[in-house]
């Protein structure tokens, strides 16, 4: 059996351009790519936290150090600059290889800046 598992995703993202008539994908700063090992072409899904839409498409190196969050081609409909998403990316594992495996967890500033990584989600607790 092959699960389809979160490989790595950049948490809360600032969008720093919608180019609707750019050739297709999110461009991503190559430094955030290579911290999470998120490749170039790679397919990833996208989640605008501001306005709750999702979209796939692949992802682009942008400059690295620059910050940039471009979203591109007709992805520009689901997120304008200024909203934070969830970059993720996803592995397909055999059942032995989950039991070895973790994602890569990325969080990044409001300059897109790595803030720090995980391997791991911290456990959700009750409320209160």
């Amino acid at each position: 059996m092959q699960l389809n598992m979160l490989k790595a995703k950049i948490h809360r993202a600032t969008v720093t351009h919608a180019e609707l008539h750019y050739e297709g994908s999110i461009a991503i700063d190559g430094l955030l790519l290579d911290a999470s090992g998120i490749r170039e072409y790679e397919q990833i899904h996208a989640w605008n936290i501001n306005n709750g839409k999702r979209f796939v498409t692949y992802a682009l190196r942008a400059e690295e150090g620059s910050g940039i969050i471009s979203v591109n081609g007709s992805a520009a409909h689901r997120a304008q600059p200024g909203d934070l998403v969830i970059i993720a990316a996803f592995v397909h594992l055999n059942e032995a290889e989950v039991e070895k495996f973790q994602p890569t967890l990325v969080y990044v500033d409001k300059d897109n800046r790595i803030s720090h990584t995980n391997r791991s989600i911290p456990k959700q607790m009750a409320a209160a």
